[in-house]
């Protein structure tokens, strides 16, 4: 561990995927994320790690623990020891983590969820804060912030004071028929569910999709406001500063999102 760089310098990305009935959800899309993101980080990435490779791995370890039912999965690929900022070379090691999801299929988690802006820190409009890697101050100093103030979440803010995502996953914005959500130019994750929540909601009706813009007081005027990932799926907003929120695309989103993973 002293010499971990994953543990000394956050020269580490990951994924977290979700296992239902010994398949991952989304997995090309993870796969490719995880290449992507090594190879921005200019790790060296071993002939072996295949998507076959990749999938079988994350799903061994989740049948040793007999939970391939309905798990979670996070593999953290590492450069390996050796140098201080300077790597001595670009090799990589990994490690895998499971835990059991209660519920297999997308619910609503909590039906009062209430969010604020988190201001004391901010995101950098740049292609590494698009990246899943193990620097997570922001998030992690948010999430105390947020317990602190009785908060369900927080919401990030870049350098222009432009909204980015929640703590833990993309946001999306819903206001007089058009659905909303940050470009990933703007420095927010390029998140899986994300990609999938834009696919879906261009199948519902009257409903425009656009990756735009949002500033904090479009969100006062939103008719709905939501956040994703992949583990918890849709968890709607309803209450930001003193404006309540309805959910009603949330419903039609999950019941799309429930039969798309039923039927891949």
């Amino acid at each position: 561990m002293q010499n971990n760089r994953a543990f000394l310098y956050g020269d580490a990305v990951f994924e977290t995927v979700k296992i239902l009935d010994n398949k991952i959800l989304f997995l090309e899309d993870h796969y490719f994320r995880l290449m992507s993101s090594m190879r921005i980080l200019r790790m060296e990435i071993p002939m072996n790690f295949t998507m076959e490779f990749f999938e079988n791995e994350l799903l061994s370890k989740a049948k040793t623990e007999n939970i391939e039912a309905s798990a979670r999965a996070r593999i953290t690929v590492y450069r390996k020891d050796g140098g201080y900022y300077l790597p001595e070379n670009n090799n990589v090691a990994y490690e895998i983590a499971v835990s059991k999801i209660e519920k297999p299929l997308y619910t609503i988690q909590k039906s009062n969820y209430e969010v604020d802006l988190y201001k004391d820190f901010y995101i950098s409009k740049q292609l590494i804060s698009t990246l899943k890697t193990t620097n997570k101050l922001i998030n992690i100093t948010g999430s105390i912030y947020a317990n602190e103030n009785g908060l369900d979440n927080c919401i990030l803010i870049n350098e222009a004071k432009n909204v980015i995502e929640a703590l833990n996953g993309n946001i999306f914005m819903l206001k007089d028929g058009v659905l909303s959500t940050p470009p990933i130019s703007e420095g927010c994750l390029n998140g899986i569910m994300r990609k999938q929540i834009l696919a879906l909601a261009k199948t519902l009706e009257n409903i425009e999709v656009i990756e735009a813009v949002i500033s904090p007081f479009d969100l006062q005027k939103a008719d709905e406001l939501f956040i994703t990932n992949v583990i918890t799926g849709i968890q709607p907003i309803t209450k930001y500063r003193k404006k309540e929120f309805q959910s009603n695309i949330v419903n039609q989103l999950l019941i799309k999102l429930n039969t798309k993973i039923r039927l891949d």
